[in-house]
């Protein structure tokens, strides 16, 4: 008897963008460790799409890992709201000029703030961004720690406090900022590009 599955159509798999980097070659889907493969194909049937970091990232296996495995622990585990946590790679991106953050994490500000026009507030200047005191508070913190850490006092983190961010908190606004002057960084030596689909995802 014929098996079935013999015949039914095998499930596509994602094909990794070549320019998803121009500094360094982006490796075949089919050449990579099954642990990273397994992860490319649930983000892509997550969001249609395969974002053009995974592809990139795939160039150093053992990196990939680590790089994926510590911004899950920074959204998962974590005191700040989604929305939050996106509005600080913004603002950290746009005083850092990256254009693969500005671009993807625009969008994802978009879509977890439900508001169409805030991720080209906070890239452009996000203090005259239309948002409340609090978080005007958090990106000051942030974008402080970005462009001089040398400068961070105990002041900086009382008036997180005061503004309402728990002790939790604070640490993860320190550390969204710190992993994304790091991802910044790599993604503009790497030359990484954003995909066609970030820029329109969440304007309407």
């Amino acid at each position: 008897m014929a098996d079935p599955d013999q015949d039914a159509e095998a499930e596509p798999q994602p094909e990794l963008d070549d320019d998803a980097m121009h500094r360094f070659p982006v490796p075949d889907f089919e050449d990579l460790p099954d642990d990273l493969r397994e992860r490319i194909v649930e983000e892509t049937d997550r969001a249609g799409f395969t974002p053009n970091v995974f592809s990139a990232m795939a160039y150093r296996p053992s990196h990939f890992r680590a790089f994926f495995d510590y911004h899950d622990a920074l959204v998962e585990d974590t005191a700040l709201e989604r929305e939050e946590i996106e509005m600080i790679v913004v603002a950290v991106s746009g005083v850092n000029h990256c254009y693969y953050c500005n671009v993807a994490h625009g969008a994802l500000v978009r879509i977890y703030a439900d508001d169409p026009q805030l991720a080209d507030q906070l890239v452009a200047n996000y203090r005259t961004a239309d948002i409340n005191d609090a978080h005007r508070t958090m990106l000051d913190v942030a974008v402080k720690l970005t462009e001089r850490p040398t400068e961070i006092e105990e002041s900086d983190l009382e008036a997180l406090r005061e503004a309402g961010f728990s002790e939790e908190a604070l640490w993860d606004v320190a550390s969204v900022a710190a992993f994304y002057n790091l991802s910044n960084r790599l993604a503009m030596f790497a030359d990484m590009r954003p995909n066609d689909e970030f820029h329109t995802l969440g304007r309407e």
